[in-house]
């Protein structure tokens, strides 16, 4: 079993961007969701809500980002980390303030998603525990990510899933459950990551804190964003409990037991135990 896939979401609810390899901090990966948007009161604007955020892109600069369009109808905004604004009070649970892009970041994205809202950065991801609800142990940190610092998902269980979807359904797009890290699985044993106490990417150990319960982001096709009743009408026959539905799991670093300097890459074994 192997890394097929690593992906980087640099806003909260954006696009997200292949990359070959990663650095692994304490609270998921380097430059992964510490950015986020907001309304004026400072609660979270996701594309649960405001799906046309699925079609904007972030490139991480070395002091900031550069916005963009991926379908080019915008001109691309930088815009600089935040390092001496006033923080602001936001609503992402146990996160309490964030800084301020700024007007013009804020006026860029009001204008492409249509409703007036805010681009906020997470100076210090130290301050926001995993909640023990979802496995957090005392000392677990994260990004502005919704539960965990990483999120795992199988193409063993994707195509399972596939399997079980009517054949009038094309074959779904893993992009849709916006995973960190993806592995080929093995064929014959889907779903076999619910049950992993902890797995090793490369020399990067990571205990599995939890299976991830999905929303109705599930549902957007991250490339035409058109809304559909797929993936979760199917997950709700085969996947669900407590009320809720269920793929791929959330990994927080173990990096007490891997190398100085963590990185996983495309192309690693995978060791689950």
């Amino acid at each position: 079993m192997q890394v097929t896939r690593l992906r980087v979401y640099p806003v909260k609810s954006f696009a997200g961007a292949d990359v070959d390899s990663a650095r692994v901090l304490p609270w998921g990966l380097e430059a992964d969701r510490r950015w986020a948007v907001v309304d004026p009161e400072g609660e979270p604007v996701t594309a649960r809500e405001a799906k046309a955020l699925l079609g904007l892109t972030a490139e991480v600069l070395p002091d900031g980002l550069l916005l963009g369009d991926r379908d080019g109808g915008a001109e691309p905004l930088r815009v600089a980390v935040p390092g001496d604004a006033a923080p602001i009070a936001v609503g992402h649970s146990r996160q309490g303030t964030a800084l301020p892009a700024g007007p013009d970041a804020d006026a860029w994205l009001s204008a492409r998603i249509g409703r007036e809202v805010r681009l906020v950065w997470q100076p210090d991801p130290r301050v926001r525990a995993v909640n023990p609800a979802h496995g957090g142990e005392p000392g677990d940190h994260v990004s502005l990510a919704d539960v965990g610092p990483l999120l795992l998902a199988s193409e063993s269980s994707l195509a399972q899933l596939d399997l079980w979807t009517d054949d009038e359904t094309p074959a779904l797009d893993i992009l849709r459950f916006r995973p960190n890290v993806i592995v080929d699985g093995e064929p014959d044993d889907p779903f076999a990551e619910d049950s992993w106490p902890a797995v090793q990417l490369g020399d990067v150990r990571f205990r599995v804190s939890g299976v991830c319960d999905r929303c109705v982001m599930t549902t957007i096709d991250p490339v035409s964003l058109v809304r559909g009743k797929e993936p979760i009408r199917t997950l709700a026959k085969h996947r669900r409990r407590d009320g809720k539905t269920w793929f791929g799991v959330w990994l927080v670093p173990d990096l007490a037991a891997s190398p100085d300097d963590a990185v996983i890459a495309v192309g690693d074994a995978v060791f689950p135990g």
